[in-house]
């Protein structure tokens, strides 16, 4: 592998991480990184109308009440964030 290889690779991946906020970085850290999928899983759930009515089914609520519920779920989907340590 060349270093042209190298640079055009994470040339890519930098264009994919400016592109897409939940494909991460050096700086994620674990309780971020979940957060994102959370969110990526629930706006998916919301954007999908039959999987939506799938949950709707399985909780015996009305397809607008899950919409409602995924959407609430979206803002804390792991809880509030960890305290962070001060260096």
């Amino acid at each position: 592998m060349q270093a042209s290889d190298r640079f055009n690779i994470n040339s890519q991946l930098e264009h994919l991480q400016a592109k897409y906020v939940g494909t991460g970085h050096a700086d994620l850290n674990r309780f971020e990184w979940a957060v994102n999928i959370q969110r990526d899983s629930f706006a998916s759930y919301i954007g999908h109308y039959p999987l939506l009515s799938y949950f709707a089914i399985a909780e015996n609520e009305s397809i607008g009440r899950e919409r409602y519920n995924f959407m609430q779920k979206m803002l804390l989907p792991c809880g509030l964030p960890p305290e962070r340590e001060e260096d």
